[in-house]
């Protein structure tokens, strides 16, 4: 019954830095907006989906 407790704060943490990230990134506000609501509507799925091919930081590419 733990492992359900910690299981769903560790997938909090992770949607959390997902919208974190996805409004610091340089894409539309539509894009973000519409990321934002995949990964509150389906946390775990539009995490996932999210980590794959979404909207990346602005990070200098060497």
């Amino acid at each position: 019954m733990e492992f359900a407790g910690i299981g769903g704060f560790i997938i909090l943490v992770l949607d959390i830095w997902a919208i974190v990230s996805i409004i610091s990134s340089g894409a539309s506000t539509g894009s973000k907006v519409l990321w934002t609501l995949l990964v509150l509507i389906l946390p775990v799925l539009g995490f996932i989906i999210w980590l794959i091919a979404g909207p990346k930081s602005s990070r200098a590419t060497v």
